[in-house]
């Protein structure tokens, strides 16, 4: 239905026909902007640079930061200037950016930045916020993506403190569920079990075990071995019975 959420759980090299089958395929990303030169803007400066065919730019406001970027960075070219000020935007080229993220401290500029980009054809924009609540509004006004470093950490804790032998998790923003990554103990009951064996709580789904290199996608008739990586989407109430499966 319109405006639905889907989350899918793939082999890595099924996304490109996962992207096509959505009707992304002929999106390009080849001119991106970075707006804040900050710890999570460096990072993502570097991370892009990895990247062949990239134009990246990254817009700081502080000009002894902007030095430092400048050295830092081999294939970024650092910006300094005050990235709300409309004229420097379009004078760096915002309109003709297949990109904008806008990772500055300041969430209000973020995502005013964002949706002035997207008013202006930018295709994809990514927005840094902080507040729980904004994360749900941010599809429907138009913004790409939105990365919470609240969630980030709190995904952290959650996995030192979850039972089992958890090895990551994500919790869905705005989104009542959890995707959470076990690894099938040595001791453990499930070992030569089949799924449809092992009595899983409602509203779960076991989306994929990792055996070694291969990726397999569960059916009923598949046996757990040790050492299995199992990922689990589950909803909040039926977390505490996942604990209790993968415990031992």
């Amino acid at each position: 239905m319109p405006r639905d959420q889907i989350f899918i759980i793939a082999e890595t090299t099924a996304i490109p026909k996962i992207v096509e089958f959505m009707g992304k395929s002929n999106e390009k990303l080849e001119q991106i902007i970075i707006l804040g030169g900050g710890k999570v803007g460096r990072a993502t400066a570097h991370l892009l640079e990895q990247e062949k065919d990239l134009e990246i730019k990254l817009i700081e406001s502080n000009p002894e930061k902007s030095y430092r970027l400048a050295e830092e960075l081999k294939k970024t070219l650092v910006i300094q200037g005050d990235g709300r000020d409309f004229d420097l935007l379009a004078q760096e080229g915002v309109m003709d950016a297949d990109a904008l993220i806008s990772v500055t401290s300041d969430e209000e500029t973020n995502i005013l930045t964002c949706l002035l980009a997207k008013h202006l054809k930018v295709t994809k924009t990514i927005s840094l916020i902080n507040r729980d609540e904004y994360m749900p509004i941010m599809a429907p006004i138009g913004i790409n993506a939105a990365v919470n470093t609240n969630v980030v950490t709190s995904n952290t804790i959650l996995r030192l403190i979850r039972r089992g032998n958890l090895v990551s998790l994500v919790t869905i923003a705005g989104v009542d569920a959890e995707i959470m990554e076990y690894k099938v103990s040595d001791n453990s009951k499930l070992i030569n079990k089949s799924l449809s064996q092992v009595h899983l709580p409602k509203n779960t789904i076991v989306g994929a075990i990792t055996r070694d290199s291969e990726v397999l996608v569960p059916v009923g008739s598949t046996i757990f071995k040790a050492g299995d990586l199992v990922v689990i989407f589950t909803l909040q109430q039926s977390i505490h019975d996942i604990e209790k499966i993968f415990h031992h």
